[in-house]
């Protein structure tokens, strides 16, 4: 992947004054934000039997595919220290820093800790889902790691969470409502308030593009068309099973999705557009013609995606996760 190492070190510097002056529009303090436990029975309650009891009960009356969907989200989320170490390699965060970018990532990275805490503490509880199969997963996924095609590229990388911190946004608001539409209204709650984190965490990094845009359009307008030719890829999608391939479970996983309208081809379109509007593409200036190619391809693709969309049949059901309980 070829881009200038001391260009992007130099614009990662220059827009770091913005990132710290704005970094808490983005991110609540650590003293008022919700935690697993908010949520969760609380173990020193008298009532914690009764409560987990209804717990279970309202998970009973979930339907199969929106529990695998929901494992695979837990899954994805448990993998957080794959992430923060990818993140830590990018081009202009510094180690050693106190502040900066290394300051973002910490804070990035507690905040997303908790998801992950919830999700697998609710799964346990729930009685529905083998829990040293979903371990197995999660250990699989931080030992295999992932590529998404980002290498130590900012602008890439940005790019990318931007996109995909948009699409957990998508995926977890969609399971909440569903969750709700079959009775477990606290599962609904739980996956609402990750999704609002999902939400502002994308605010943040989509705002951080545009400040690059500002100062580098080119070279910006050249990562995106390189990121969509390769396809946004999931952090998960490299998710197995025990005895499965690495990546084997992630087209079930991403099945059951498509199926639910939990997180479908259209979503992904979707999305595309939204950062096309985002980012003003459309209205950009200062492009060479590397970049008014890459605009070109970018600004048609959409609607090459919908017409594959819309050849696209429904994926059946013919698949048994290991990692759920059959009632």
């Amino acid at each position: 992947m070829d881009f200038n190492i001391g260009a992007r070190r130099e614009v990662m510097q220059h827009i770091e004054k913005y990132m710290l002056d704005n970094m808490f529009n983005y991110l609540k303090p650590i003293d008022t934000i919700w935690q697993p436990s908010d949520f969760l029975p609380d173990s020193t309650d008298d009532n914690f039997f009764h409560k987990v009891k209804e717990l279970r009960q309202s998970a009973e009356g979930l339907p199969y595919d929106l529990i695998a969907v929901l494992i695979g989200d837990t899954i994805t989320e448990e993998a957080l220290p794959t992430y923060e170490s990818w993140l830590a390699v990018v081009e202009g965060v510094s180690k050693s820093e106190e502040g900066g970018w290394m300051k973002w990532l910490r804070h990035w990275t507690s905040e997303e800790n908790r998801h992950g805490d919830l999700l697998n503490k609710y799964l346990y509880l729930s009685g529905r889902v083998n829990m040293r199969q979903l371990e197995i997963s999660t250990q699989y996924l931080l030992a295999d790691g992932f590529d998404i095609g980002t290498d130590h590229d900012p602008y890439r990388n940005f790019i990318y969470t931007s996109f995909q911190e948009l699409a957990t946004n998508v995926s977890h608001r969609r399971v909440a409502s569903q969750s709700k539409k079959n009775g477990d209204t606290l599962l609904s709650k739980m996956c609402g308030v990750i999704a609002a984190d999902e939400a502002r965490h994308a605010r943040a990094y989509t705002d951080f593009i545009s400040q690059i845009i500002k100062v580098d359009p080119n070279e910006v307008m050249i990562a995106f068309e390189d990121m969509m030719k390769k396809k946004i890829v999931m952090p998960a999608h490299f998710l197995r099973e025990l005895g499965k391939k690495a990546g084997e479970t992630f087209t079930h996983f991403a099945d059951a999705a498509q199926r639910l309208g939990v997180y479908t081809a259209l979503d992904y379109v979707d999305i595309l557009n939204q950062l096309i509007n985002e980012w003003e593409l459309e209205s950009l200036q200062g492009l060479n013609e590397s970049g008014e190619k890459a605009r070109d391809y970018v600004m048609k693709l959409p609607n090459r995606l919908l017409r594959i969309a819309d050849r696209m049949k429904s994926p059946s059901l013919d698949y048994k996760f290991s990692w759920i309980h059959s009632i």
